[in-house]
This record gives C-alpha cells, structure tokens and sequence, in this order.
C-alpha cells in the first residue's frame, strides 16, 4: 500500500494543476467575454441611439421607419457580438452563421407574405404617396389614413367604419388622394332649354360663383358649354376651392344654383369630383 500513495499524491498535485491552468485559461476568457458582452451592449446601444437621431434629422422620414432600421442596426450588431463571444471559448462560428442564414431564408420563405407586407410598408412610408389625416381611394379601399405601420394601414371610411388595409394591397394599386394638392377643382353642369337665354344662364352662373368667398379667383371660374342635348344645351360652370372647403362650397354652391335657376344641377361626371364622401349623395339631372 505504501508504493501507492506517491502515485496519488502525484496524481493529485497533476490534477490540481491541470484544473488551475484551465481556470485561469478560462477566467481570462470568460472576463473577456463578459468585457465583450458589455462593450458589444453599449456600442449597440449607442449606435442605437445615433441611428435613430439621425435618421429622424432626414426629410421625409417617419419615425415608425426611423425606429425600424435603427433596432435592425442594433439587433445586427448584438448578433455579431454573441458569435464573436462563443469564439472566445473554441467554438466553431463559420457552422453557428451558416445555421443563422439557413433558419433566416427558411423563416423568410415561411413569412413571404408577411416581409411583403413589410418592405411595402417601408417603400410606402419612404414615398409618401399619402399621410395620416389624409383621405384617398384604391381599387379596393377608401377612406381617411389613421396610421400607417409596417405591416398594414389603418383607415376610416366615410361611415365611421373602421379598415384595416395590407401594405402589399396598397402599394401595388394606383392610389387616388383628394388632400395631397391645396386645391380642387368643381364641375357643376345644368341643362338649359331652348326657351331659355343661354348667355343670361352663363352670366348667372359666373355671378353665384364669384359671389362665393370660397371660389378662387385663380385660376378664375369659367363657364362654357359642354354638351348639346337637341333643342337645349349643357351649360358647366368650372370653379376651383382649397381642398380644406372643397365638401363645404360645393355643396353649398349646388344648393345656391338650385335656388337660383329653380332646377337640380346634374351630377359631376366626372371622376376626379367623386370623393369618398360624396360618392352618391350628389343630386341627378332633371330638365328644366
């Protein structure tokens, strides 16, 4: 038993000083890792952070965008991080990045039309084709923007009634928006019998309009004919109203010449005078 004990006693010193050599490998390891760990984490915050300030200084950025590339930025940065600490300790990153690409082409197949939806609300905050506030009219939406996010648009129709749109259907569909320019403009029509003096009906019909303190006097209203109908005629007055008034003075101006001429004017037809909210309330034609 005695020959024994110097092979334990020095398999045990062995021992001790193999562990003590890992542990101080690996100390220093895992300070410099934790020392990564924390350094990666401010950097990325604080690009973060520069990101976001920045891009909020560009014109025409919106800061749902703005806060969607400055955590890309961040989240990418803490990505690169994290590999570059299982690195410290001997692991093989090349097979760790490689299971990264894969997950994320086998996860962007899965949500192909989820990241549509992204990259056309991305393309539509960039653009601006429309704003929250304003009302506009697609190929399969009308209403007022509420919000605009990365994955859909809020709207509110001219009932109260609340939409929610896809990105993907709002950008690839022309879109109509009746608040974008600072003025509009009118056609009100009425048919004139020929028992009538047209030129008096044209001069009436400038009259309402300039009286109206609404109607721009550039470009000025105008008045022509615009349809013959047998012994009669179509008779248009053409005027145009900041968009803000735009309901308002047609409607009102509708109501003045039906006072006046004692006749309901014939409805606009044309496409641009037809909003979302006064598709169908506008009044036919009726013969004088």
């Amino acid at each position: 038993m005695e020959p024994q004990q110097p092979d334990v006693i020095l398999a045990t010193r062995t021992a001790l000083s193999q562990a003590s050599a890992l542990a101080v490998q690996y100390s220093f390891s895992i300070v410099g890792a934790l020392v990564l760990l924390c350094a990666g984490w401010l950097i990325a915050r604080l690009l973060h952070n520069w990101a976001y300030a920045g891009l909020k200084r560009v014109h025409g950025i919106d800061e749902t965008l703005a806060r969607f590339f400055s955590n890309i930025i961040r989240y990418a940065l803490l990505v690169l991080v994290f590999v570059t600490v299982l690195g410290q300790f001997g692991v093989q990153t090349a097979s760790i990045i490689a299971a990264l690409g894969a997950a994320g082409l086998a996860v962007g197949l899965a949500l192909q039309g989820t990241l549509q939806n992204i990259a056309a609300g991305i393309m539509l905050l960039v653009l601006r084709p429309f704003r929250v506030g304003e009302s506009i009219e697609t190929s399969s939406v009308t209403g007022t923007i509420r919000e605009i996010g990365l994955f859909a648009t809020e709207l509110v129709d001219s009932d109260g009634v609340y939409r929610l749109a896809p990105n993907s259907t709002l950008w690839n569909t022309p879109v109509r928006n009746f608040s974008r320019l600072p003025t509009r403009k009118h056609d009100l029509a009425i048919s004139v019998g020929a028992d009538q003096d047209i030129d008096d009906s044209m001069q009436r019909l400038l009259d309402i309009a300039r009286g109206n303190d609404n109607v721009l006097t550039n470009p000025a209203p105008a008045v022509f004919i615009s349809e013959l109908a047998g012994d009669g005629a179509t008779v248009t007055l053409r005027y145009w109203v900041s968009t803000p008034n735009w309901w308002a003075t047609t409607r009102s101006m509708l109501k003045r010449v039906k006072d006046e001429f004692a006749v309901k004017p014939q409805a606009d037809a044309q496409p641009d005078d037809q909003t979302e909210e006064n598709r169908g309330d506008d009044p036919g034609p009726l013969d004088p």
